[in-house]
């Protein structure tokens, strides 16, 4: 199983962006899959979670302006009115178990990398 991020680039303050990221390979089932973000100087946190019955998490942080959505492998995020505080490196995470075990169950796609500057 592998996940691969796109979608990241510089943008605006106020501006709005879409993450997305695909699983591919050996899927067997998706429990959830998710956002981090990585800010400069901070440890990665969860931005948003969305869960195989269709449930969402948020950071508080977020509320409001971003939306996490999935269809069958892909996840996206979009993310409306940035501030530079969302400045950061977005990894895409799944909870995903692979039809031959690889030893675990989550699965990190590369960082993408968001900047939002005038």
């Amino acid at each position: 199983v592998q996940l691969q991020a796109s979608g990241g680039g510089l943008v605006q303050p106020g501006k709005s962006l879409t993450l997305s990221c695909i699983a591919y390979g050996s899927v067997l089932y998706i429990n959830s899959m998710a956002w981090y973000r990585q800010r400069p100087g901070n440890q990665r946190e969860l931005v948003a979670r969305i869960k195989d019955i269709g449930s969402t998490t948020y950071a508080d942080s977020v509320k409001g302006r971003f939306t996490i959505s999935r269809a069958q492998n892909r996840v996206h995020l979009q993310m409306n009115s940035l501030q530079p505080e969302d400045t950061a490196v977005y990894y895409c995470n799944g909870d995903i178990k692979p039809v031959l075990p690889q030893g675990t169950t989550q699965f990190w796609g590369q960082g993408t990398l968001v900047t939002v500057s005038s």
